[in-house]
């Protein structure tokens, strides 16, 4: 098995490069981690409902039947690490090919992703910015692993 992470936008921010390459490498140690780029490049006079299908419909094309789907969004559902552990091993225990998270432009995506969607994840109320999102999923996923392995990076 192995995660995807599908994010709108443009490469990793030289500034957040260096903290999510260190994450992106702990994480590594229990399962492959994919990052997959979808430019967000439009012409000025798009609008914000046609950039949103126009992204969405792009995020549709990288997912496949058999992979289990999490959108990060702020209107989710708030969940522990220990209950993003938990969703991790289920996909594990139910022989699922791929685990893919899916960061939106900054316009949202439209109906098709959300139901795509096999769960929508709110990080928190507050809505940040993409590239600070990348990082914190990225933390997130190695420390839901460090709880599945029983390891000590995370304190309760």
């Amino acid at each position: 098995m192995k995660i995807t992470l599908l994010v709108v936008g443009k490469k990793h921010d030289k500034n957040l490069l260096d903290a999510i390459n260190d994450y992106q490498r702990r994480a590594a140690h229990y399962m492959p981690i994919e990052w997959i780029f979808i430019q967000a490049k439009h012409a000025a006079s798009t609008t914000r409902n046609d950039i949103r299908k126009l992204e969405s419909q792009k995020i549709v094309s990288q997912l496949q039947q058999n992979s289990w789907v999490c959108l990060l969004d702020e209107g989710g559902i708030a969940i522990s690490t220990p209950q993003l552990a938990q969703k991790i091993e289920w996909c594990k225990n139910n022989s699922l090919q791929t685990i893919v998270f899916i960061i939106g432009g900054a316009y949202g995506v439209d109906e098709s992703v959300i139901k795509r969607a096999d769960f929508i994840w709110s990080l928190s109320p507050l809505v940040f910015p993409h590239q600070l999102v990348r990082l914190m999923l990225i933390e997130q996923l190695y420390r839901a692993h460090t709880i599945l392995a029983g390891e000590k990076y995370h304190h309760q």
